[in-house]
């Protein structure tokens, strides 16, 4: 403790735009995000995350729910979000826990992680508290993929001029975002950074898991991932045949005498957005297959299970 102490009082983070690189969650406080964002739905929700440094680590150790009002494209901390935050870490003192407010979370239901402008700005105003992090949860794509879709980041100082290759995007710039918000999702995409997201699990939560898993394996096991995100998957499905179209209707607009370097600019542009495509549609296409295989090999176990004999059976 005495060393965590030593390195806040440094403020490297302040001299260092880049100084955090990852943070690591613990197995219940990924959870409990995870809960949180299914359970609003097509509607935003947010909480804090509590922690601390240590290095150019943030570790959570835990995370509550904030009384906010949530769209299906934004969430808002009211005044009473922020009073109920100030009586919560008060309690959490009182109580014997030591951990600091360490950075808040949110759900992006459908469109993918990252920072939208309202975002960014709620991040730049967190961070002058001291370090802090940013993370977003996709509900609706963590049970297509069969894994959490989570992303975490922080903003730069008003001041810093980035390189290239910022924000929540892959090394090669792609995320599948929705049209509707495509304008959003590159306007701001230089102004923040994402870091490398871990988890690590303790004896206590090991516990927890346990006890959880006792009680909700029938559930898990029963589930399929088919029918639970079944609209999300309509709807990824009508959003891959817009962009389809849209396409189609650039390279029909191609005609005419050109200058030479401006079309082949052009058609540089319309092969990218066509590997996008392509790549989105193969995405859709993996997770459809992934979740008839674990149909599949649910039918056939269970299946197996019951041809057996019942141990009241004699053979006479």
């Amino acid at each position: 403790m005495a060393q965590i102490k030593k390195e806040d009082d440094a403020h490297p983070w302040r001299k260092d735009p880049h100084h955090f690189q990852e943070v690591c969650i613990s197995a219940i406080a990924l959870l409990k995000m995870t809960m949180h964002a299914r359970s609003g739905g097509e509607l935003e929700i947010m909480g804090l995350m509590q922690g601390y440094v240590s290095g150019n680590k943030l570790i959570v150790t835990d995370a509550l729910r904030l009384p906010v009002e949530g769209t299906e494209t934004r969430v808002n901390a009211q005044d009473e979000a922020n009073e109920y935050m100030v009586k919560f870490l008060e309690k959490a003192r009182e109580s014997g826990q030591l951990e600091n407010a360490i950075g808040w979370y949110h759900s992006h239901p459908g469109y993918g992680c990252w920072l939208s402008g309202i975002d960014v700005q709620t991040e730049i105003t967190m961070q002058m508290q001291g370090p802090w992090c940013a993370i977003v949860i996709d509900p609706d794509r963590t049970i297509s993929a069969g894994k959490v879709e989570i992303g975490a980041f922080r903003t730069f100082p008003e001041d810093y001029k980035p390189g290239n290759q910022e924000g929540g995007t892959d090394g090669d710039g792609f995320q599948t975002v929705p049209l509707s918000k495509m304008e959003d999702f590159g306007a701001h995409s230089e102004r923040y950074y994402a870091l490398e997201v871990s988890h690590f699990k303790s004896s206590l939560d090991s516990k927890l898991l346990e006890a959880l898993w006792n009680k909700y394996w029938v559930g898990t096991l029963s589930s399929s991932p088919l029918f639970t995100n079944r609209d999300f998957a309509t709807k990824q499905m009508a959003e891959l045949a817009r962009k389809i179209q849209g396409a189609e209707k650039q390279q029909k607009s191609k005609g005419g005498a050109q200058n030479p370097a401006f079309t082949a600019k052009k058609n540089k542009l319309h092969d990218e957005q066509l590997r996008k495509i392509i790549q989105a549609s193969n995405k859709i296409v993996a997770e459809e297959e992934a979740g008839l295989l674990a149909t599949d090999i649910k039918k056939r176990l269970f299946q197996d299970i019951s041809a057996l004999p019942s141990e009241d059976t004699h053979v006479t």
